[in-house]
């Protein structure tokens, strides 16, 4: 399968944003779309591989555990979990795993806050064996660790972008990289979509450079899911910017039955409705953007849903004075933080006919517990829906998060790992 990458994917998701705030540092979204591609043999995983070609054999396995950490402490080991069954497959077949990742955004060669010790030691407690960290990810130390271990053993290399070569696919550092193994699977779907060294690079120096089970398990639902989903079809996007979201919504408009949009996106629609939206998050430069969602909708006969009623705050403040209003009655000096109960009552109705639902942004401020309502009640619809047989895809960043968060993550038919490479695979 080609997986065809751009890096205005970076924009399209930021796992740390609020849905109804700006998220930071970014810039206004480009006219241009630089993009390369390169091929993922995910046709190929592992399990297709005889037993002889994994014994003995030491494997660089590309997982992505870039975990959100509060000092050293993990506060969600989601993207370590789905990583087992790739490195316990491997182990049993008597293969040496050695796991690369990269862990936040390092400037300037090693920070320790970005060392990947917490990863091993938490990937360690899973596995139950010991997982032993590396010093670095290339070099004659990383060589003697690979050549002394034995079947079964497991290494984590430190963090891959402690080089600045990782991002960019610098041919001498691949070369270093690979250098200790036999072979490649690549099972990071969260960074699949990056020619960077530990992803694509690799795969020039390392055959057979294959798919593990999370990669192509997200490959199925997610590509799966757009190209041969069961009809209706319906997905759910939120975020809080329509600049971040255009892409997709285009895309999705073609592909489903029905968009539910939900976050601060919601505000610049409304706003190109001509309804008040007081001081909630409006982007002035995309309402002729959301006119023309809405006018492409109708022309395609496909149903956008927008709330109809709204959690507003006179602060953007856990502890804000609150108020649920019609969206047409949003006053003065007030901001939209939340879908209120009738929008939610909506969205049931709208998705019990649905049997493929994708969702891929949070409702609210689902971080403050005043303005979560919207976003966990539609994790309860997903999560009820799946139990009456519909295929519910939860397409990473702040959606899984949510998920997590109300309990009811393992009830739904898929989690995505990824952000932008959920986005970019939806986007077609």
């Amino acid at each position: 399968m080609k997986f065809t990458s751009s890096a205005l994917a970076l924009l399209a998701m930021c796992s740390q944003v609020s849905a109804f705030t700006a998220p930071i540092a970014f810039g206004t979204r480009s006219a241009v779309r630089p993009s390369f591609d390169f091929e993922l043999e995910a046709k190929v995983s592992i399990a297709d591989l005889a037993d002889s070609d994994l014994k003995g054999k030491k494997v660089l396995v590309r997982c992505d555990v870039n975990v959100p950490l509060d000092g050293k402490t993990i506060t969600d080991d989601t993207r370590i979990r789905s990583s087992i069954p790739t490195i316990e497959y491997l182990t049993s077949k008597g293969a040496i795993v050695t796991v690369c990742s990269h862990l936040g955004r390092p400037k300037d060669g090693p920070e320790d806050k970005f060392s990947l010790g917490p990863c091993a030691e938490r990937m360690s407690e899973l596995l139950g064996q010991d997982v032993t960290l590396a010093p670095d990810c290339i070099g004659d130390d990383v060589a003697k660790i690979v050549d002394g271990a034995k079947e079964g053993d497991v290494i984590m290399l430190e963090n891959t972008r402690f080089y600045k070569e990782e991002t960019k696919n610098e041919p001498g550092f691949v070369e270093k990289l690979a250098a200790p193994f036999d072979m490649f699977v690549n099972d990071a779907f969260g960074t699949a979509h990056r020619a960077h060294a530990s992803t694509e690079g690799v795969t020039k120096f390392l055959a057979p450079s294959v798919s593990g089970f999370l990669l192509a398990k997200e490959l199925e639902y997610l590509d799966g899911a757009i190209a041969n989903g069961k009809k209706p079809m319906a997905a759910i996007v939120g975020g809080s910017k329509v600049s971040s979201k255009i892409t997709v919504l285009d895309a999705l408009l073609e592909k489903c039955d029905k968009i539910i949009i939900g976050g601060g996106m919601v505000f610049t629609f409304l706003k190109a409705g001509g309804l008040n939206v007081g001081t909630s998050l409006v982007e002035d430069d995309y309402i002729e953007t959301a006119k023309e969602v809405m006018a492409k909708a109708v022309v395609l006969g496909k149903q956008i849903l927008l709330p109809t009623d709204i959690v507003v705050a006179d602060a953007f403040a856990p502890d804000a004075n609150t108020q649920v209003v019609p969206v047409d009655a949003i006053p003065d000096g007030w901001m939209g933080l939340d879908n209120g109960p009738a929008t939610t009552a909506q969205q049931k109705e709208a998705l019990s006919d649905c049997e493929t639902i994708i969702m891929n942004g949070p409702m609210g401020v689902f971080e403050f517990e005043a303005f979560n309502k919207g976003t966990f009640g539609i994790v309860d619809i997903l999560a009820d829906r799946s139990k009456e047989g519909a295929v519910t895809i939860i397409g990473g960043g702040d959606s899984v998060a949510a998920c997590e968060q109300s309990g009811r993550a393992s009830e739904m038919s898929h989690i995505s790992t990824g952000g932008g490479a959920s986005l970019e695979l939806l986007e077609g």
